[in-house]
């Protein structure tokens, strides 16, 4: 009899640290953070070493040639937010990718934003974004954090099962000789248990570590990104990475039955996870038991409001204003378009967009002191447009696959605009002492993600572990409600019964999650394996 590998039935505790506690995707990543938490470092330190570890360990999900944004609480009980993230070419406008993408039987009119290649690369957030993460916040240097990245890269290590098979997928898109020379060995993706090195990105990541993250926007690396990407038509110049800069935005909150949630206001959906959690305490959908549909059906009818306003307005604001779809006085009017009966006349997906599956990396990081992170990295699609710059060993981007052609859409593509994006790092005070970092990855299943496990832990009295590894509901793109199989028996034919178009998909579709708590200095965190996961404590 063939076993189910795809079966999830957990027994793994939350786990408890006196020091500091790291909980991530990859253990090779992990253990990095706790090498920089031993030596040192704080959370934040941590953070950044295993983020810049994952790039190599699990690089068919993050890299050098993404973004990255942060949500954080420090010792001293400042919360704030980091956002990395890269706008479009300057030079970029709707027309010009148009005239570009079109063939000769194709009317350029007719031309949606395209996926992948040159003219899907948005400027890079993610150097930038470790370096001033250390700097502002962390007690080491860049170069420190890297360190572990960058013995992993130049030493080799053994891939992991998720890792190889999620390569194995992505071998078609390296078509030029500089991704296939950067990720392929001997023209294949690495089988599971192999070890393999990447020393361009090694060298890469040296290189960083000893210049600072000016080398990928002013120096020598930039000028391979910039004519990497003109010589295969697109737009980007040295200037338009020149003029980059992170951002650290106050982020938006709300309470949700006494706990106070915060996200990344635009331009990602952490609006509409604050959004759908005010319109399910509106409606009561806590107060429903957990092993009944109607549970199910309010929080995921919130869910489905929530991103029918999120995906149509949330965009870079500073092109667009800002929406108040996090308000409390929103919700109550938007919770009067719930009733017993499936919502139809809604749009949960992004107009012109590709993200629904996306790739991430998520990770969450507590220290003894008090300092909680929630970092997020990605390229958005795996390996991200397919474009591997010169001889770096940095796969770039397709985060500009999000932008729309549409001219009447708020997300419409404009020079040096960034696109609706889908990272989402969360934070919640459950107490003047106790709080959480905390993340769901995968696409349009994060902001549904945040909404179950704060809502497993708040109205249900669930642990950390318990939280994550409870079975998830998700609506998808095309109107349909996925279930895990997992669901307690009888909710998805009642689901059915009350008009949901239901689907039963396995665990893998449902993200994974990971989340770390400092209360009142004990230390404890969480992870779940629907995309592996691990726990280094310290």
């Amino acid at each position: 009899m063939t076993p189910d590998l795809d079966r999830f039935e957990s027994r793994r505790p939350t786990v408890y640290a006196p020091e500091g506690i790291v909980a991530t995707s990859q253990p090779l990543a992990a253990e990095a953070g706790r090498e920089m938490l031993r030596e040192g470092g704080n959370a934040f330190d941590a953070a950044v070493a295993t983020a810049a570890a994952l790039n190599v360990v699990e690089p068919t999900s993050t890299g050098l040639g993404g973004d990255v944004f942060a949500c954080y609480r420090t010792a001293d009980g400042d919360v704030g937010a980091m956002r990395a993230s890269g706008g479009a070419p300057e030079s970029a406008t709707r027309e010009r990718v148009r005239e570009a993408v079109a063939d000769d039987d194709t009317d350029p009119s007719d031309v949606a934003m395209p996926e992948f290649g040159p003219h899907a690369v948005t400027v890079p957030g993610t150097a930038r974004g470790w370096e001033v993460t250390v700097e502002e916040l962390g007690r080491r240097t860049l170069a420190d954090a890297l360190g572990p990245a960058i013995r992993y890269a130049t030493e080799g290590y053994p891939v992991t099962e998720v890792v190889s098979a999620q390569w194995q997928h992505a071998e078609d898109l390296f078509t030029d000789e500089n991704a296939r020379d950067a990720y392929l060995f001997d023209g294949d993706a690495p089988d599971v248990g192999q070890t393999v090195r990447l020393p361009e990105l090694g060298a890469t990541m040296e290189t960083i570590a000893a210049e600072g993250a000016d080398v990928v926007y002013e120096g020598a690396i930039a000028e391979q990104i910039a004519d990497e990407i003109q010589a295969k038509g697109g737009f980007m110049t040295v200037d338009d990475l020149a003029a980059f800069e992170v951002e650290w935005p106050e982020p938006l909150s709300t309470t949700y039955n006494g706990v106070e949630v915060f996200e990344l206001g635009p331009h990602n959906q952490g609006q509409i996870a604050l959004e759908a959690l005010n319109i399910a305490a509106e409606t009561g959908a806590g107060e429903h038991p957990y092993d009944s549909p109607e549970r199910v059906h309010a929080f995921a009818e919130a869910m489905k409001v929530a991103f029918t306003d999120g995906h149509y307005h949330i965009t870079d604001p500073e092109y667009e204003p800002v929406q108040r779809l996090h308000e409390k006085s929103y919700a109550r009017e938007r919770a009067g378009e719930i009733t017993d009966e499936p919502l139809t006349d809604v749009d949960v997906g992004t107009p012109g967009a590709v993200g629904e599956d996306a790739d991430t990396v998520l990770l969450t990081v507590a220290d003894r002191a008090g300092n909680v992170v929630s970092f997020i990295n990605s390229r958005y699609m795996g390996f991200g447009s397919g474009v591997v710059a010169g001889d770096t060993g940095i796969a770039l981007q397709n985060r500009g696959a999000s932008f729309s052609l549409d001219p009447d859409r708020p997300n419409r593509l404009e020079g040096g605009k960034r696109p609706f994006h889908t990272l989402v790092p969360g934070l919640a005070r459950f107490g003047d002492d106790d709080w959480a970092a905390f993340g769901v990855m995968g696409g349009y299943m994060q902001p549904q993600g945040h909404v179950q496990t704060i809502a497993n832990v708040v109205d249900y009295g669930m642990d950390l572990q318990e939280a994550l590894d409870a079975p998830r509901w998700r609506y998808r793109e095309d109107g349909t409600l996925a279930v895990e199989e997992r669901l307690p028996d009888g909710i998805a034919p009642k689901l059915a019964r009350r008009g949901h178009d239901v689907r039963v998909e396995p665990p893998s579709q449902f993200g994974g999650a990971q989340i770390a708590r400092w209360q009142d200095g004990t230390l404890s965190a969480a992870t779940e394996p629907r995309k592996d996961g691990h726990v280094s404590p310290y």
